[in-house]
């Protein structure tokens, strides 16, 4: 089993997280070709003429030099840098117009996303699919919220996301959603809820909109990750150690489970949380155990490169993502399995319709950004041409097939947002 579950009206990336350092998507500014330094060809106006001698006087060896027209020492020089420049910033002009023309559909996305989102929160605060009666309630509330702070809202802006990011994180904070062992599963979504939520928790570190949500943030946080350390200390048969499965006393383990505790071990540690480094070096070493290299054993092999199976040795492609990512995030960044499976998911990439497809979307994206170079680019040209056409008109995404379907919209939509979100690069945890 794998997961639980008009234009105008669009939300707009905040200012302030703008300010605050985030990367900003690349846009032409209104006017940007009329500015200073841009030469008249650029602004479309009409050039001052030039006299016949002194064009002619360009051409000739040896020119007349005399009257107004005469050209003066180093002008042809002059003339030369001038006209690099200006081609210079027409290339400059071209490329920030293709990057705009690029990023606007993703933008529109999005902002058309967050707004489907909000829509969907109740009174209480969580974000979830009340007409549908899913469950799964905190484990989609926080997934709501990753996928809102993604895209740049944080619990302190004075917007209608970031009043819903405040409100998400306190309905998730709420002690009726974590038992007294620092489980946050209750909800009916298990570990897979656990690690998602605590992998939120952990991101949302020192971001609460006041010093009294930081500390429950903060607790909340220490009792999640206690509750992963000592599920993975479990007794378990040696190809299951170092994972976690269903429950918090699973004999067994699986990838998909695994990940969701590793990246949330992973972002409480860099967030300065007591995260011994033995936990997550288990997790490798079990990740690494569901690594196929392919036929013949090499890197690449054969079949454009290895992947990662589910529970044992494997190349399917929602797992071989899920692989890729967590690896990266563990500082594996050189390694065979990732060389192996960045070299399979560059051949064969995701394709909308199979298995898992908003699952291995979300890895996918993220798992080749961190790769960088050409899987970078490969990743950041494909997901927008898959995602963005499948898009509702109502700003939601819902699964293609049954399985995915069963998840729900709230689940499909945050997938397809933190896929698109890659280039904000907002959140920590998927930073390079």
């Amino acid at each position: 089993m794998k997961p639980l579950i008009s234009r105008n009206d669009a939300v707009t990336l905040p200012q302030a997280a703008l300010a605050r350092g985030a990367h900003a998507p690349s846009r032409v500014l209104p006017g940007a070709l009329a500015g200073q330094g841009v030469s008249d060809e650029l602004r479309g106006q009409t050039p001052h003429p030039v006299c016949r001698a002194q064009r002619d006087s360009a051409r000739a060896p040896n020119p007349a030099r005399e009257g107004a027209c005469a050209p003066r020492a180093g002008s042809a020089s002059r003339s030369t840098a001038s006209l690099r420049l200006s081609r210079s910033l027409l290339a400059l002009a071209l490329l920030a117009t293709a990057r705009a023309a690029v990023a606007a559909p993703v933008d529109d996305a999005l902002g058309r996303a967050a707004q489907f989102l909000i829509s969907q929160q109740d009174p209480k605060g969580a974000i979830w699919e009340q007409k549908a009666h899913l469950r799964n309630q905190t484990a989609m509330t926080a997934l709501s919220v990753l996928a809102l702070t993604a895209m740049g809202h944080q619990p302190g802006d004075p917007t209608p996301a970031g009043e819903a990011v405040r409100k998400g994180l306190a309905f998730v904070l709420l002690p009726e959603n974590q038992d007294k062992d620092g489980y946050f599963g209750k909800d009916g979504s298990r570990m897979y809820g656990h690690g998602i939520t605590t992998l939120m928790v952990s991101e949302m570190l020192g971001m609460g909109a006041d010093a009294k949500q930081d500390e429950q943030i903060r607790t909340s946080c220490r009792k999640g990750i206690e509750l992963i350390l000592r599920a993975q200390k479990v007794q378990k048969a040696e190809g299951a150690r170092g994972g976690w499965r269903y429950t918090p006393d699973s004999g067994d383990s699986d990838m998909s489970v695994t990940v969701w505790q590793t990246m949330a071990l992973r972002a409480a540690r860099n967030a300065g949380m007591d995260v011994p480094k033995e936990a997550i070096d288990d997790a490798v070493r079990y990740i690494k155990r569901c690594y196929d290299p392919g036929d013949t054993g090499k890197r690449a092999g054969p079949n454009g490169g290895g992947g990662f199976g589910y529970q044992n040795r494997g190349r399917e492609i929602s797992t071989t993502a899920e692989g890729l990512l967590a690896l990266q995030v563990c500082g594996q960044y050189d390694s065979e399995e990732v060389v192996g499976a960045s070299d399979r998911l560059l051949k064969d990439g995701v394709k909308a319709g199979e298995r898992w497809f908003f699952y291995a979307s979300y890895y996918y994206a993220q798992g080749m950004y961190q790769r960088g170079g050409k899987y970078a680019l490969e990743g950041k040209k494909t997901i927008p041409a898959s995602l963005v056409p499948l898009q509702a008109r109502d700003g939601s995404w819902d699964g293609i097939n049954g399985e995915e379907r069963q998840g729900g919209k709230i689940y499909a939509t945050c997938m397809a947002v933190l896929s698109l979100a890659v280039k904000n690069h907002y959140l920590p945890i998927y930073q390079r």
